[in-house]
């Protein structure tokens, strides 16, 4: 079963993740970046290949995309807060941002 990040897993894989541009979330237990690519097709490719990631480990990001921007908020749902899932989920949006 998943569960919420321990405080040493958070000081251990949190920290480069906000040292790499993701921010917690005020007033939830939450991690947002902003990606930003040259164009809408650009955009739009990285958010399919990322969908596919998602899909293949059940785990869902919330987004927003306009034209070449792409924001990408990752919480776990069903803990109520961060997790394991949302490092890996992270960790993998910023290889497939390049």
């Amino acid at each position: 079963m998943t569960e919420t990040l321990s405080d040493t897993a958070r000081k251990t894989t949190l920290e480069p993740l906000l040292e790499n541009g993701w921010a917690m979330v005020e007033g939830r237990d939450a991690i947002a970046k902003t990606y930003e690519f040259a164009d809408f097709v650009e955009a739009l490719g990285f958010m399919t290949r990322a969908g596919i990631w998602a899909e293949k480990w059940n785990h869902h990001p919330e987004w927003f995309n306009v034209y070449n921007r792409v924001e990408v908020t990752l919480s776990t749902h069903d803990v109520g807060g961060l997790s394991a899932l949302d490092v890996k989920l992270a960790r993998k949006f910023d290889g497939l941002a390049g």
